[in-house]
This record gives structure tokens, sequence and C-alpha cells, in this order.
């Protein structure tokens, strides 16, 4: 008799929306990764959104490439800054034009403005300081997620890590944007055509497949299982998805 196997989840391989503030942090900067982690979480929890953007990291092309929808973007609000001061003030509105129900914050390239020279050095620390403060005084007071993107590793982007409730680095990878979080496995990688899947997912799909299985599965059984599970699952040309 030919068992029925649940339908395959889809992979992930972004960290998942967390309350507090999220750093996601790169060498270099990366709005694609950015981008696709800010439209994922809002998709995940649709509703009000703000946007305070610096580098121009908010282009209307790209966030909407990324989006699964377009409806994902209805509630984003976008405002850009252009010098320090700007940016400090942007923030520092935001308690009082965020709406209650507000879903994600999003601030790119949090340290950029801060090391463009428009500001003396003292008070270009000072005025990053308190957007700082306002943003996890935010985050508390919404309970939502607010995600923070730096790059490199000059004195701003590594104060703003460090204030951070997490940090999530990114990196390019032939497989696509890696994610490191703390408590983050990714289940795969978004290639052309599906995914490039990892052993995580297919040892948690067979896990789940396992479970009215007469005999509880080995480590070793377990791992054979899934590599041949992988194996006859895309024979089919599918990309893995």
């Amino acid at each position: 008799m030919r068992r029925a196997h649940a339908a395959r989840p889809e992979p992930t391989d972004r960290p998942d929306p967390e309350p507090g503030v999220t750093v996601l942090r790169s060498d270099r900067p990366a709005p694609a990764a950015l981008a696709g982690l800010a439209t994922d979480w809002l998709a995940r929890d649709p509703g009000p959104a703000y946007w305070v953007d610096a580098g121009g990291a908010a282009d209307t092309r790209r966030l909407y490439d990324a989006a699964p929808t377009r409806r994902t973007l209805a509630g984003l609000r976008v405002a850009r800054a252009f010098t320090a001061y700007q940016h400090a003030e942007l923030l520092g509105r935001l308690p009082r034009v965020a709406a209650p129900d507000t879903r994600l914050v999003v601030v790119a390239n949090a340290a950029r403005p801060y090391r463009e020279g428009d500001a003396p050095s003292d008070e270009a620390t000072r005025l990053r300081r308190a957007g700082g403060a306002v943003l996890g005084e935010l985050a508390a007071a919404l309970g939502c997620p607010v995600l923070v993107s730096v790059a490199g590793d000059g004195d701003h982007a590594t104060a703003v890590a460090d204030a951070a409730d997490r940090v999530v680095d990114c990196e390019p990878t032939p497989f696509g944007t890696r994610f490191d979080a703390p408590g983050h496995d990714p289940h795969g990688y978004r290639v052309a055509g599906g995914w490039q899947t990892t052993i995580p997912y297919w040892v948690d799909l067979f896990g789940a497949v396992a479970d009215d299985a007469d005999t509880a599965a080995t480590p070793a059984e377990s791992a054979a299982a899934a590599v041949a599970g992988a194996l006859s699952t895309t024979a089919g040309g599918d990309g893995g998805r």
C-alpha cells in the first residue's frame, strides 16, 4: 500500500521577523537583500509601514520586484533623507506620524548620513544616538519589527549594530543572499527556476512525514531518506519547488 505524503512546504531562506530593532548588516550596501527581507516581513503581516531612506535604497522597481504582490506595498510610506540633520529629523517625527497598528519600520543605510561630513563629528554622533533611541522606544511602543540596515565597519555602523536587539548578517553567495541570524537555519536559496534546498529543509520534511512511521528512524536513516526524497521529488525538473 502506497503511503500518502504531505505536501512539501515552501523553503524559507530569510529569518523571521521579531519585535524590537533588527540590524541587517553587510560588508557593502545590499539594497536587494533589504528589499527582499522587508517585503517578506510585510507580506506576512500586512498593514501600515514606514521607510526612512538614505542612499536610494527605496527604489520603487526593486521593491515591487521583491514584493510577492503589489498589494504588499499598499501601506508603505517612504521618506528620504540626504543629510544627517534630515535623517535625524525624520526619525524624530516617526513617533508622531506612525499609526498605532504599524506593522513594520525600515531605516535603510542608517549609518550613511552621519559619515557624509555635512555635520561635525561630535554633532553627527549626537544625532545618530538620538535617532537610535527613538527607534528603540518606537519598537517597544508599537510592538513591531524595526529593520535597520548598515554597511561596512565604520564607527557609526558598528554603533548602530551594537545597540540593536538582533543582528542579521547577509552576504552574497552563488545561490543568492545568505542570511545569518541567531536561531535561523535557511531551508533553501532562491535560484533561477526554483530553489536550491539545504539539508535542514529535507531533514525537517522527512521528520514531518516520518511521524506516523511504525518505528522511529535513526539520524542516519533520516538523512538517507531525506536525500532519497530530494532526488525523487526533483527528478521531474520542478526546480525543487
